[in-house]
């Protein structure tokens, strides 16, 4: 039995990444991860990913460095291996068991049986057939990112984690009218389980996320923004992806008129100087981002951003 890590060689949020693994069991590998403070969220079905920086130190732990053909043949040996076409179903069962499980979480004041029905209405909103980005695929990476920047110093409190659950509720790709119902929502479901204050607070952040442009001096609002343009840092694979789920959202939308709106989007996100509001964001999302929104304006406009 070992644990397993690749050379570090794919890019993501502006480092490089490698993979852990376990040759042996899921149990050993995750065993190995507590123990080396590899967080949860780096757990993606059958690995671990690593940035580059932490390499040494877990081959120091024991890790054994070895090639990624290697890796891949003793992953698949092991019968812990998911295969790419079984990998969405896969991560589709993973978010349904982790959202409850995040949304139990969340330190609250209702009874269990109120607040957890309340926290499965929410998710059968993110969850309607009609979405193709703004699912739950994507709230759980919102959720994931401000775990990133809060473990980074970020300003992450109950309101900005609540205003993530809640800030595409509504989603009909109706911009602005989305975000305002949404934060209706969230000021009519909130009003019963939370202080008048912190609910406002709640009801604030999910208005700010149709601009994206948070106050200088507001540090919870910056969090929230970041966390919801964290994609935009993504590989560019991954961002190739989601530009096509954006457009299947709008797919009914003429193909001219679409790149013209789209355009106009990506031109005010480049406009914020910075895209990131958050220091942590910046250091580890403004680059990358900056890149691939400018390389979709190209494919777009076949201009540059």
């Amino acid at each position: 039995m070992a644990i397993l890590v690749d050379p570090p060689r794919w890019p993501a949020h502006g480092t490089v990444w490698a993979h852990l693994v376990s040759d042996a069991s899921l149990e050993e590998l995750h065993a190995f991860a507590r123990a080396a403070a590899v967080p949860p969220r780096a757990f993606d079905l059958d690995h671990y990913d690593v940035p580059v920086e932490r390499v040494p130190e877990l081959v120091a732990a024991g890790a054994e460095p070895v090639s990624g053909r290697e890796l891949l043949a003793r992953l698949r040996r092991s019968g812990l291996r998911v295969r790419g076409a079984d990998r969405p179903g896969e991560r589709a069962r993973h978010r349904r068991d982790d959202l409850p499980r995040r949304w139990t979480s969340i330190p609250h004041e209702a009874d269990a049986a109120t607040w957890d029905a309340l926290g499965a209405s929410l998710l059968a909103r993110w969850t309607e057939p009609h979405r193709r980005y703004h699912d739950d695929a994507h709230l759980t990476d919102v959720l994931e990112h401000l775990d990133v920047l809060a473990a980074a110093g970020a300003t992450v409190t109950r309101a900005v984690v609540l205003a993530a659950w809640f800030h595409d509720a509504v989603y009909d790709g109706a911009p602005g009218a989305d975000e305002e119902g949404s934060a209706r929502l969230a000021d009519a479901w909130l009003a019963d389980h939370l202080p008048a204050d912190e609910r406002a607070e709640v009801v604030r952040l999910v208005r700010l996320t149709a601009s994206h442009a948070p106050a200088a001096d507001d540090a919870a609002g910056a969090a929230l923004c970041d966390a919801d343009l964290a994609i935009l840092a993504a590989s560019p694979t991954r961002y190739r992806r989601y530009a096509a789920a954006v457009r299947a959202e709008y797919d009914h939308v003429p193909e001219p008129l679409f790149r013209a709106g789209r355009a106009e989007v990506l031109h005010a996100l480049l406009a914020h100087d910075p895209l990131f509001a958050t220091p942590q964001g910046r250091s580890r999302w403004e680059d990358a981002a900056r890149r691939n929104v400018a390389a979709e304006l190209v494919r777009l406009t076949g201009e540059p951003g």
